[in-house]
């Protein structure tokens, strides 16, 4: 097989997991969708994963109960770790609401390639862009284990950065990361 260093030489990079976290509405797949694109005008090679699209296909089986939760970052933490071996850059998207699960998925990931994003936005704002209707529905008891309704979520206890997206353009938090994470992911022999 050929080996990870060789894949990342060819592609010019150094594959990394930007790991996104915070509440339902915070702004996580918007973030991640404009600094894919970014990275990928600069020349890296980037996979996005989400937690809707993730939980529609291979953890489909997976309800919101605390043992699904972890199950379901567990596998995502391994998927990640593969897009890593291959050299890709891999954006994940997931609430992973606890300093637990997130240290789960670093330890898999491995410390000197997982980068945690904290996408911080005041949860109030969060559930008023609920463009889903899922904070009405949890709510309503329609979604059982909501995170920030009647599940907790964990505020990052140090993560590697911090970004806001309540009253800053996109752009400005994308710029922030990509100040962050650049220096990383660029290849040097």
């Amino acid at each position: 097989m050929i080996e990870r260093k060789e894949k990342e030489k060819r592609l010019q990079q150094r594959a990394k997991v930007i790991w996104m976290t915070g509440f339902s509405g915070a702004g996580k797949t918007t973030l991640a969708s404009k600094l894919e694109e970014e990275l990928f005008k600069r020349g890296y090679v980037c996979f996005v994963l989400d937690g809707d699209i993730v939980r529609a296909g291979i953890n489909r089986n997976l309800t919101f109960t605390d043992a699904d939760r972890i199950e379901n970052i567990r596998r995502i933490a391994e998927i990640s770790k593969l897009f890593l071996e291959s050299g890709i850059i891999t954006i994940n998207c997931f609430i992973s609401p606890t300093n637990e699960i997130r240290q789960m998925a670093r330890n898999i990931i491995g410390d000197v390639d997982f980068i945690e994003v904290y996408v911080n936005s005041p949860f109030e704002i969060c559930e008023k862009r609920d463009v889903k209707g899922l904070y009405s529905r949890a709510r309503k008891g329609e979604i059982k284990d909501f995170t920030g309704i009647d599940s907790p979520y964990e505020v990052p206890e140090n993560p590697d950065i911090e970004v806001m997206t309540s009253g800053i353009q996109v752009e400005e938090s994308v710029n922030r990361i990509l100040d962050f994470i650049l220096p990383k992911i660029g290849f040097e022999e």
